[in-house]
């Protein structure tokens, strides 16, 4: 087989990346490091959508908050007000809303500027806090995360409820795991890690796998990445090769078709 690209997404989510860089002649191996799965207990997401009317605006931190809010929306038969503000951190939410019905013509949609680092930072930057203070704003995420967003907005004098939409699964670090990230240190062309959580869970595997030494060779495989925060974080924990693109699976697939034509 030749020098893989290994996709560190969800499964179900790397179809679209891995069919644009299989166009470009490369080897892909699906290697997910979660998957994303639905809520044991809706209760509380339920309890949120039945009062949308009552928010100013509702934020998605990934494309997997606005499938499972969409989904489970459709599922109550609620509808979503269309004047209700909507935003959120890339280019891949703002087409998964997209995909959901969303008429950015109708819907304000607000979302980072800056294509490199599509975050919460850059997008509090998009954000008109002051005319949302004492005004009640929904932020949907996973089951876990950073609170670095919604602390920020309740700083501004916003009140924030945040509900989780989905959970993320790991997968246990089985022998067929263990076999295939060993083979995949020795020969890939390189990772895309989409999410920051990925990178210390691949360092914590490969020193499972033979101590400091495999941990060495982890630290040394050519990174791409769509966020300036996992950027960062990979820097801290010791990468050598980060490669910075903008958001999108489409920027994603041309910067590895730049460096590896």
């Amino acid at each position: 087989m030749l020098n893989p690209v290994v996709i560190t997404r969800p499964e179900r989510q790397s179809q679209e990346l891995i069919a644009l860089l299989q166009k470009q002649g490369k080897t892909c191996v699906s290697f997910p490091m979660f998957e994303i799965a639905a809520l044991d207990d809706t209760a509380d997401l339920d309890q949120q959508l039945a009062r949308l009317d009552t928010f100013s605006m509702v934020v998605f931190v990934s494309p997997n908050a606005v499938e499972a809010f969409f989904s489970r929306l459709k599922e109550l038969n609620y509808v979503r007000p269309q004047q209700l503000s909507l935003a959120v951190m890339g280019q891949a939410s703002r087409l998964a809303l997209q995909r959901y019905g969303v008429d950015f013509g109708v819907t304000s949609v607000f979302s980072p500027q800056d294509k490199q680092r599509t975050d919460s930072e850059t997008l509090l930057k998009e954000l008109d806090l002051a005319s949302l203070k004492a005004k009640e704003v929904l932020v949907v995420r996973g089951d876990s995360g950073r609170d670095f967003f919604a602390t920020s907005l309740r700083e501004a004098g916003i009140k924030v409820t945040q509900v989780a939409s989905y959970q993320r699964l790991i997968p246990e670090f089985d022998e067929q795991k263990q076999t295939q990230l060993l083979n995949l240190i020795s020969s890939a062309l390189a990772w895309v890690v989409t999410s920051s959580e990925v990178l210390p869970r691949l360092l914590n595997w490969s020193e499972k796998l033979g101590g400091q030494e495999v941990v060495a060779k982890m630290q040394q495989q050519s990174l791409f990445v769509p966020h300036a925060r996992i950027a960062e974080k990979a820097q801290e924990l010791g990468f050598k090769s980060v490669t910075l693109t903008a958001s999108g699976d489409e920027n994603l697939a041309l910067a590895l078709q730049s460096r590896y034509e």
